[in-house]
């Protein structure tokens, strides 16, 4: 039976737990422990290894999806979880202070991955921020010479975690 892997990034809170939960077909793996730092100011636990679920699609593939920690200073982890994947997700919050920031921060250290595989931009929370439209996003990604699908999504919807996954999915097709 084949199986693919797949990687879901971004800042702390961003949705990847919730994600990887709407997507899986099996109950999913995670690595949570209790908040410590100025992160418990807005979620009470945080991934500290990874999340793990696993969707089978209609032809018996396995799709292994894996999300990274959230916070810069586990990013020891990014690599290993990083490593044989085949593409990636990169979760945005829109509301946050500098969602181009963020997105530059996870391009330039998933950056390996990206130029062997492919990647997509799902822009969470633009329902409570506007001053960062999906068009900024284009203009960002095309000012790096990268080209993408950049999709609002929201993590707990499963139609739009698997319309991440699909994009994804299409761009390695067409590589």
């Amino acid at each position: 039976m084949a199986e693919l892997k797949f990687v879901i990034t971004g800042t702390a809170g961003v949705g990847k737990t919730t994600a990887i939960c709407a997507l899986s077909d099996v109950p999913p793996v995670a690595t949570d422990a209790d908040t410590t730092d100025e992160l418990s100011l807005i979620k009470n636990t945080t991934t500290v290894a990874f999340d793990f679920g696993e969707v089978i699609l209609d032809d018996g593939v396995r799709v292994r999806i894996y999300g990274t920690p959230g916070q810069e200073r586990f990013r020891h982890m990014w690599e290993i979880i990083a490593e044989g994947a085949l593409g990636l997700i990169i979760l945005v919050d829109n509301s946050r202070p500098d969602p181009l920031q963020d997105l530059m921060m996870y391009i330039d250290n998933f950056q390996q991955l990206i130029a062997e595989t492919g990647f997509v931009v799902g822009v969470t929370r633009c329902d409570r921020s506007d001053r960062v439209s999906i068009d900024d996003y284009y203009s960002y990604l095309e000012s790096r010479e990268l080209f993408c699908p950049v999709i609002e999504a929201d993590p707990r919807s499963r139609e739009d975690m698997v319309a991440l996954m699909d994009a994804l999915m299409a761009m390695l097709e067409c590589a």
